[in-house]
C-alpha cells in the first residue's frame, strides 16, 4: 500500500518552489501573523491557501462564506479565486484583528468581494439563514463547530462544499490517551461527519487538517 511522504521543511519549502506562489499582500498578512504571540496559531497554513483556490477555481465557486476570518489570510485566498462577480461573506466577533483583515484587503484590492460582520457568528449565521452558499469555511471556535456545521447545512446550494479546518487538531485525535476537551470535541465532531449521509467527506492532511464535504 502506498504511503504518504512526511513533509519536512526542507520537502515543504521544494513544494513552495514549485507550487502556486502567494499575492504580496498574502506574504504581508503572514509577516505580520509571525510578529504576533501564540495567537498566530490561528493562521491557515500557505498550502491551505492554494488548496482553497484551486477548489474554488475548479468548481466554479462565487458565492462564499467563512465563519473565523483572524487577520485574513484565508479570507484574502478566497477573494483572489473568486472571479469579479464572486463574493465573499467574512463572520468575526474581533473587532482588532477584523480591522487589521479590511486593511488587508482594502491593500489588494478585493474588498469589493468581501462583506465583513463582526458580531459573535451563531447571531451571525441566524441573520443569514435565508442565504445560499456554493462554499463555507469553517475555522472558527472549535466548541461550537458541530452547531456552525450544521447551521451550515441550512444555507448550502446543492452539491456545495463545507471545509473544516483544524479537524487533525495537531495531531492529538489519534491519541486515545488525550483526554483534553477540545481535542475530544474535535473527535466527536469528525465522528459526527463520518456518520452524516448528508454529506460525503475526506480529510486532507494539510495545515491542521481539513475535512472537506459534499453536499448531497
Amino acid at each position: 500500500m502506498g504511503k504518504n511522504l512526511e513533509i519536512t521543511e526542507k520537502l515543504q519549502n521544494y513544494i513552495n518552489d514549485f507550487g502556486l506562489k502567494l499575492n504580496s499582500v498574502q506574504q504581508q498578512i503572514i509577516d505580520y501573523n509571525n510578529t504576533l504571540d501564540d495567537i498566530k496559531r490561528m493562521q491557515v497554513s500557505p498550502s491551505q491557501c492554494h488548496f482553497l483556490h484551486l477548489i474554488i477555481k475548479i468548481s466554479n465557486i462565487k458565492n462564499v462564506l467563512e465563519i473565523g476570518t483572524f487577520t485574513g489570510l484565508s479570507a484574502l485566498s478566497i477573494a483572489l479565486a473568486l472571479p469579479e462577480d464572486g463574493k465573499l461573506t467574512a463572520l468575526d466577533k474581533n473587532v482588532e484583528t477584523s480591522k487589521i483583515a479590511t486593511d488587508f484587503f482594502k491593500k489588494a484590492k478585493q474588498d469589493h468581494k468581501i462583506q465583513t460582520i463582526i458580531k459573535p457568528a451563531l447571531e451571525s449565521l441566524e441573520d443569514l439563514k435565508n442565504n445560499k452558499y456554493d462554499m463555507i469555511f469553517i475555522d472558527a471556535d472549535k466548541m461550537n463547530y458541530k452547531e456552525y456545521y450544521e447551521r451550515s447545512l441550512n444555507l448550502m446550494n446543492k452539491n456545495g462544499l463545507i471545509i473544516i479546518d483544524n479537524v487533525l487538531w495537531h495531531g492529538e485525535v489519534a491519541d486515545e490517551t488525550n483526554i483534553d476537551k477540545f481535542t475530544l470535541n474535535i473527535r466527536e465532531f469528525n465522528t459526527h461527519i463520518l456518520q452524516d449521509k448528508r454529506v460525503e467527506q475526506t480529510i486532507v492532511p494539510l495545515g491542521d487538517g481539513m475535512t472537506v464535504c459534499r453536499v448531497l
